[in-house]
């Protein structure tokens, strides 16, 4: 097992309210995602799982340690692979649950991010898609507790489902609100995304985890409504200029978003906040090779993945 300072040993699974806990991996940055976990009467929803084999088997480690035999039902929040290429690890004990168009993104999409991150140490990660799938929300029962599965998409993708716990006040927004780290909305919407934290907002959390970054209360909902609101005042500046987004991007001074982890996001963003100015609906497909490359290019070189 690897010794980085971010490898698989830092995570932590942490207690956020009675029978609801949080898995944190450090630093939040690019494929190091939260999972959830929630448990009572000898059963478990684990919500989201882990990029990487190694990452997987910690993840199921540490839930043993409360809920020996691992969780009977995983669910997955969006399609991309940090949040479910561990399945495999979990199935087939455990019944994997997704909003019926992400079951279809996530076998469209495959192993695909391993190609971005050749070096990562993948694993032995074998593709295990949702067998049972929903539309708009669905409520699950874990002992005394609810688990509201609601997709409030499009957002950080074209289908995003949170996860919220109303008897503990607890909600698992996947990567509609980030804590500390740069928010992403390429592949999904800005306009969405706003949309998503006025949803998530009028549920009256007390604590949010969010997909990436430490565990938060509802200020992480206004610190990334901050950000994109910025983000988008950015892009019509831009816009109007007639620059490009990684020329906008290079003009920009970030300012108080300097400190937020991969800022080089800010590119792809841009990309989908000019698509919003030119009419493009919310969530429509863009090209996502070219704006990587030009993240890569204001970054300097490929964002890094400790995964």
């Amino acid at each position: 097992m690897t010794t980085h300072p971010y490898g698989p040993e830092a995570a932590t699974l942490v207690a956020v309210a009675e029978d609801v806990h949080a898995y944190i991996q450090p630093d939040g940055s690019w494929c190091l995602n939260n999972a959830g976990l929630v448990v009572g009467d000898g059963r478990g929803v684990l919500i989201d799982t882990a990029a990487t084999r190694a990452r997987a088997e910690r993840l199921r480690h540490e839930v043993e340690k409360i809920l020996p035999g691992g969780p009977g039902t995983v669910v997955n929040t969006h399609f991309h692979g940090d949040h479910h290429f561990g399945n495999c690890v979990f199935a087939p004990t455990a019944s994997v649950i997704a909003q019926e168009d992400v079951r279809e993104q996530i076998l469209r999409a495959g192993l695909d991010l391993q190609r971005i991150w050749p070096a990562v140490d993948w694993g032995d990660v074998r593709l295990v898609a949702p067998t049972l799938t929903f539309r708009d929300s669905l409520r699950l029962h874990v002992g005394e507790l609810t688990v509201e599965l609601i997709d409030v998409g499009p957002a950080h993708t074209t289908h995003d489902v949170v996860a919220w716990i109303p008897e503990r006040r607890v909600l698992f927004c996947g990567d509609v609100a980030w804590a500390g780290v740069t928010p992403f909305c390429l592949m999904g919407s800005i306009e969405g995304s706003l949309a998503a934290l006025a949803t998530l907002r009028a549920l009256d959390a007390g604590r949010i985890v969010p997909g990436h970054g430490p565990v938060a209360g509802p200020e992480v909902l206004d610190d990334t409504e901050e950000y994109l609101r910025w983000l988008q005042r950015t892009a019509l500046a831009g816009h109007e200029a007639g620059r490009t987004p990684l020329e906008t991007a290079r003009a920009t001074d970030l300012g108080p978003f300097a400190k937020l982890l991969d800022a080089e996001r800010l590119v792809g963003n841009l990309h989908r906040a000019y698509a919003e100015l030119d009419g493009r609906p919310r969530g429509f497909e863009l090209d996502v090779v070219g704006p990587f490359q030009e993240m890569a290019a204001y970054h300097g070189r490929m964002p890094d993945c400790h995964a």
